[in-house]
């Protein structure tokens, strides 16, 4: 008798946990009922408001997902534009401007005489070059602010500027060498420029010290 009470008692535990099973089931059940429920009262209220609707036949066929198009900065692209586009004149007198030396060299106010003899020693080692031999002269005013604006913008700080001597030009007089000037003490990243070494280019180029900002730049 005894082993039989204990057996019963053992099995009370079991019974409580499958009871609450079948109470769960069920109420798992009329979840899943009553959610039903909700979508046909639904699909019922969408049908009476547009009509009815015909399921578009599935076609097998998975969409892929497109990347999003990455921002473009179109008001730095309109500044650089702008900038680009600004009219280098060949009406300004250079010549109040540049250095009465024998290479007629130029430095912006507040930037030193010694740094006008060290771009001309070479001390800035050259990192980038534009050629203009063969330019008329409006492609080669284009050429030449993109050039200097680019340069200056990747932190370059002594490029060359070839305009060539003139050899091939009616009369052999250098066409651009006297323009090159002109547009160069307008843009303002130019804080100096000296004719090049006889190695570098001589009377036909230009060695140019950029800077990224007005300013007196180097010492």
């Amino acid at each position: 008798m005894t082993q039989a009470v204990r057996s019963l008692a053992d099995l009370q535990p079991l019974a409580r946990e499958l009871a609450a099973a079948r109470r769960a089931a069920e109420a798992e059940r009329e979840r899943r009922a009553a959610a039903l429920r909700l979508a046909e009262q639904e699909r019922r209220v969408f049908e009476l408001s547009v009509g009815p609707v015909t399921p578009l036949r599935s076609t097998g066929r998975a969409v892929p997902m497109r990347a999003q198009p990455a921002p473009e900065p179109r008001q730095r692209e309109a500044d650089e534009r702008a900038v680009l586009l600004q009219a280098l004149s060949d009406e300004i007198d250079v010549d109040s401007l540049l250095e009465t030396d024998e290479t007629l060299s130029y430095r912006r106010e507040g930037i030193a005489v010694a740094v006008v003899r060290k771009l001309r020693r070479g001390h800035w080692a050259l990192q980038a070059q534009l050629d203009l031999h063969g330019l008329r002269r409006d492609a080669a005013r284009e050429a030449l602010g993109r050039f200097i604006h680019d340069s200056a913008r990747r932190g370059l700080r002594c490029v060359r500027v070839i305009h060539g001597k003139g050899h091939g030009s009616p009369g052999r007089e250098p066409v651009l060498k006297a323009r090159v000037r002109r547009w160069l003490v307008q843009k303002h990243e130019v804080l100096a420029f000296v004719q090049a070494r006889a190695s570098d280019g001589g009377a036909g180029a230009l060695m140019v010290l950029l800077g990224s900002e007005p300013g007196p730049g180097p010492g």
